[in-house]
């Protein structure tokens, strides 16, 4: 006849303080506050521990104790693999990561796929503040990272009144590069631009959406290129803009490829970011056009693909964002009064840049 299994029994704090003779509090310290310890005692504290099975102070019951989860959220509206794959993403990723590194933190990832209106995961959350990562002004995720009584930093966008906020200065970044291409000469242009809303649209953009989009970097990138563009003579609604819902190489290809077969004699091509510039690169290729001879690409973010693709493109200060927007946030209690930080941005002009070609010139296009 099989015998019951006996376990042994876990070992608690009490039991662990008991065996050493000291208090729950000596224990507790060993953990939470190893400065109160001396080494010795701290070493033989947690020896002893190991041995008994003691696996250390519940962190659920700690943080319902301190009201304090020793973590800080990053909401981002995509899927969670997009933190992982998009280099822009990644850049303020680690950034935000080693700000939590300094402070002794965890970093907590809350995503919310686009178009889901379930924010039950920004509820369920257990942290002490959220930082969240470019997002339309519209998501239910953000009002309901608000209604939280947490300190909240925004990257990028949407701008809120009262809360804080990283990122760069969108519309004099803009405005340099489009500067830089009305000085070579270009007027008639296209521009491939990330989603503008929650809705997809993988298709031309009216003035509307363009003036009404509810992601503002987009919107703000737009409106730059509008004024810049307009009062060198050309007028904006003839301009084509081809969005992209997704953001990925093969989208910008796409978006590249819709735009060129239906406007074919573009000298330039306007990418709002660099991964949809590295598509229109691709597509370029593809169709036999000499980049800059025959069509001139431009981004932004200046990551590290575009560099070595020699792109003309704005550079931002990615790490920097994240680290900025952690060290804003875990340090919100020492101020009164919001804060912005507005990252500085760097035109860089690679050689994916440079006059449009003349009519006495062969034209490489279909």
């Amino acid at each position: 006849m099989n015998r019951p299994m006996r376990t042994r029994r876990q070992a608690t704090l009490a039991s662990l303080a008991a065996e050493l003779g000291v208090s729950r509090t000596t224990v507790s310290n060993a953990y939470n506050r190893p400065d109160q310890l001396s080494p010795e005692l701290r070493k033989r504290v947690l020896e002893t521990a190991r041995r008994l099975g003691y696996p250390g102070p519940d962190p659920v019951a700690r943080s319902l104790r301190t009201r304090k989860a020793g973590a800080v959220g990053l909401l981002l509206t995509e899927n969670l693999s997009y933190a992982f794959r998009d280099p822009a993403a990644v850049g303020v990723l680690e950034g935000l990561a080693l700000a939590c590194e300094d402070a002794g933190v965890g970093l907590h990832l809350v995503p919310a796929s686009p178009g889901r209106e379930d924010v039950a995961a920004v509820h369920r959350a257990g942290v002490d503040g959220f930082v969240v990562y470019s997002v339309p002004d519209d998501d239910p995720h953000l009002a309901a990272v608000l209604q939280r009584p947490v300190p909240t930093v925004i990257v990028d966008q949407p701008e809120v009144e009262g809360v804080d906020r990283v990122g760069p200065d969108d519309e004099a970044a803009t405005v340099s590069l489009a500067n830089h291409l009305v000085a070579l000469g270009h007027r008639q242009v296209g521009v491939l631009c990330m989603r503008l809303a929650r809705d997809r649209n993988d298709d031309f953009v009216p003035m509307s959406r363009q003036q009404e989009a509810h992601y503002h970097v987009q919107r703000t990138r737009l409106a730059a290129l509008a004024r810049t563009f307009e009062a060198a003579g050309v007028a904006w609604e003839s301009v084509p803009v081809v969005e992209r819902f997704e953001h990925n190489v093969d989208d910008g290809a796409s978006a590249a490829r819709q735009l060129l077969d239906a406007y074919p004699r573009v000298t330039a091509l306007i990418c709002t970011s660099d991964i949809l510039a590295l598509g229109a690169l691709a597509e370029a290729g593809r169709r036999g056009l000499r980049v800059p001879a025959d069509l001139t690409i431009t981004g932004f973010d200046g990551i590290a693909e575009a560099t070595r693709a020699g792109l003309t493109t704005v550079h931002q200060p990615v790490l920097e964002k994240g680290k900025s927007a952690g060290r804003l946030l875990l340090g919100a209690a020492d101020r009164v009064a919001p804060k912005v930080i507005t990252l500085p941005t760097e035109l860089r002009v690679g050689t994916t840049s440079a006059p449009p070609r003349t009519a006495e010139e062969r034209w490489f296009g279909p």
